[in-house]
């Protein structure tokens, strides 16, 4: 039986990084990502891992938008391990990146409103976040049209 753990991800993650990416993208679950995205950001990556083996199983981004608040993106895992918490474990992973950080507003864009409301996230308004946010919505295929809800945890 395999067995799973967390770590940051490296260079060799970005292959299958993409991929779970990807495959939650065609199923609407989030927006996608390209290689070039991925490979400027990949500091940013948790990532779950099989105690053997190359493929990741799942990933998750922290990402940091100004002096006090981050996002978290591209939350995904493969179907057969949903439903473990390993979600739960990969936002818990960031959020406490942030708090190490000093950033203590983290928010993220979603079409996972509940998976995010159990964690204390709050739904916002979009107006609210900053000019920064919606540069990188400038490249969305969504945009203007945003049918993503915006959700917030102060810590």
């Amino acid at each position: 039986m395999d067995k799973y753990f967390l770590r940051k991800a490296r260079i060799s993650d970005v292959k299958s990084i993409h991929t779970i990416l990807m495959d939650c993208s065609k199923q609407g679950l989030l927006l996608p990502r390209s290689y070039s995205d991925l490979y400027g950001h990949l500091r940013d990556y948790y990532v779950i891992a099989r105690d053997h083996g190359p493929d990741v199983l799942g990933c998750c981004a922290l990402s940091i938008v100004w002096e006090s608040l981050a996002e978290i993106r591209s939350l995904a895992i493969v179907s057969e391990l949903r439903g473990m918490g390993w979600g739960r474990k990969l936002v818990e992973s960031c959020l406490s990146e942030a708090i190490t950080l000093g950033i203590y507003k983290v928010f993220t864009l979603t079409y996972q409103s509940a998976f995010f409301s159990r964690l204390g996230f709050v739904e916002i308004s979009k107006d609210v976040l900053p000019q920064k946010v919606w540069a990188d919505c400038l490249r969305c295929p969504k945009f203007p049209d945003c049918d993503e809800t915006a959700m917030l945890m102060e810590m």
